[in-house]
């Protein structure tokens, strides 16, 4: 009996080491990422011209991709040029004005110097100078005049602001245009992001700077990288277009991951996943 006894606790203690040890190697533990879900997002602008004029040319069309500076589209300056021209030949004629009253009134100015005031009177003298400060102000205007249809000239040229991709063309030629009126709608390329939403409680888990792999379903091989540029400081709740109705109700925060896509493969409104490490363990390598 005494032999026993020692053997039944041996065998005890040898399966309460297995079972701990068993324990610790199942135990229940924090998920190694955090996966987000939402959709693709950009910027996009609408370009207008400056003038009221008719549209002459639209250079582009839907898809194509458009360089900063760039023209796009052009309005008729058949009306505008003379103008230009006019206004050009009137700085010319303000010059000549100014210049002759400019000698009319250094030659009474030297007249009244030299004969101690009696050869020409101070009223003459005074006009003389009122009227090269008349001429000086006339030639400012047709100067602000004609830098004014020289802009409207320029702004005949409708210039791309950003690299993008032309999502729409609203205007076509012989169309009147107006600064009210776009003519094309862009999508900028760069950035782009992710719009998602996280959950308040996992909300410390992430911070702006934080990298991980963007994937979407149309390219289940690739990853894209990413890096959380905008965490919301407003609560707000869950978008009822992209939430169950259990979760709808829940407070979330709107997170924007911004994606490296050198290749423009990524198109708005595309449905995305968003993976973000929580532990020292790597995530899959991503496209850089």
């Amino acid at each position: 009996m005494r032999r026993v006894m020692p053997l039944a606790v041996l065998v005890v203690l040898i399966l309460g080491v297995g079972a701990l040890a068993w324990w610790y190697t199942h135990r229940e533990q924090g998920p190694p990422e955090l996966t987000l879900y939402g959709n693709v997002d950009l910027r996009e602008v609408d370009l207008a011209f400056n003038n009221n004029e008719r549209v002459a040319a639209v250079l582009v069309r839907e898809g194509d991709h458009v360089a900063r500076g760039q023209i796009v589209a052009k309005v008729d300056t058949s009306r505008l040029v003379p103008q230009v021209a006019q206004a050009a030949a009137n700085v010319e004629l303000a010059k000549v004005d100014v210049a002759n009253d400019a000698r009319q009134y250094d030659r009474l100015a030297l007249l009244s110097r030299t004969s101690s005031g009696r050869g020409v009177s101070q009223q003459d003298l005074d006009n003389a100078k009122a009227a090269l400060d008349g001429a000086v102000a006339r030639q400012h205007v047709n100067e602000a005049q004609l830098a004014l249809l020289q802009q409207q000239l320029k702004d005949a040229d409708l210039v791309a602001p950003v690299n993008a991709t032309v999502r729409s063309r609203i205007m076509e030629p012989g169309e009147m245009a107006s600064p009210q009126r776009p003519v094309l709608s862009l999508a900028i390329t760069d950035p782009k992001w992710v719009r998602v939403y996280v959950a308040e409680p996992d909300l410390p888990k992430v911070h702006p700077g934080m990298t991980g792999c963007v994937s979407v379903d149309g390219y289940p091989n690739r990853a894209f990288v990413g890096w959380v540029g905008f965490i919301s400081p407003v609560a707000e709740f869950t978008p009822k277009t992209i939430e169950t109705t259990e979760l709808r109700t829940s407070l979330v925060y709107e997170l924007r991951m911004f994606v490296n896509d050198p290749g423009d493969v990524l198109r708005l409104g595309m449905p995305a996943t968003v993976h973000l490490a929580l532990s020292a363990q790597p995530l899959p390598e991503c496209e850089r």
